[in-house]
């Protein structure tokens, strides 16, 4: 299953920092508003990174605000988009929000431009230094990691796309599949993948391994034996290690893929 509603980011916040993070309203690029989150980032630790959230299927809550804050403590800027405003308008929405009715209406064609919407808010922020990010990447959880892997073909001149327990062999919102479009992928991957996922079979990462390395895409596959789905969560204490390891390697893949 994907995170439960009082999950929350296997990461301790960073004492000291003046991260931010505020609700606001993006324009997709076909023109339609709708709900975010967005982090600024730390001014002593600004990167010159960005980085798009995409959510588990119950679209922006709270877990992916603190992670989008996390993000930003690291020194990378962060948004994190909602998924539903075509079908359930931009209001805050609570924990009992039936979300699955308004995923089956999700479509790649307007999911991308949301992705794109908030890819150019990111490209339009200016850091500490005065500068935007020089670097967008995307991360994504279940649904948004499929989701994320696929940025990776939809020409948006991303620096690496992320993904935690995103299938990669299943078509959604009418999307291909990731690994059906790996030789068309323009960036870096890294991807994560649980050894016990019920949902997401082992021989299905290393499949995508295999085509990502036959379109010769810079990449990482990794697989935590006997992590299950969803195990980023500061709840599943005992895969603690894994999700730290989870961590250090996203955040220097991000930096490793950014431009001085």
């Amino acid at each position: 299953m994907c995170f439960d509603v009082d999950a929350q980011p296997p990461i301790q916040p960073l004492l000291g920092s003046d991260a931010q993070g505020e609700d606001i309203t993006l324009t997709a690029a076909d023109g339609t508003p709708f709900a975010a989150y967005a982090a600024r980032a730390d001014s002593s630790a600004a990167s010159g990174a960005g980085i798009v959230i995409l959510p588990d299927v119950r679209g922006l809550f709270q877990f992916y605000k603190d992670l989008a804050l996390r993000f930003a403590e690291a020194g990378v800027a962060a948004v994190v988009i909602d998924y539903f405003a075509r079908t359930a308008g931009v209001a805050t929405r609570g924990d009992d929000f039936d979300y699955m009715p308004h995923v089956q209406q999700t479509q790649a064609a307007t999911l991308n431009a949301d992705i794109a919407g908030a890819v150019a808010y990111l490209r339009g922020q200016r850091g500490p230094s005065g500068a935007a990010p020089s670097a967008i990447f995307t991360v994504g959880f279940c649904f948004g990691g499929g989701l994320s892997y696929n940025q990776a073909a939809n020409q948006l001149g991303l620096a690496g796309v992320i993904g935690f327990y995103g299938s990669p062999t299943r078509e959604r919102s009418g999307a291909p599949a990731p690994i059906d479009q790996a030789q068309a992928f323009a960036c870096p991957v890294l991807g994560f993948f649980g050894g016990a996922d019920q949902g997401i079979p082992a021989a299905d990462a290393q499949k995508f391994d295999a085509a990502l390395a036959a379109a010769g895409v810079a990449h990482e596959i990794v697989v935590y034996p006997g992590a299950p789905h969803s195990f980023f969560d500061r709840k599943q204490a005992e895969f603690a290690k894994e999700s730290d390891d989870a961590w250090r390697r996203s955040l220097a893949f991000i930096a490793a893929n950014t431009r001085a």
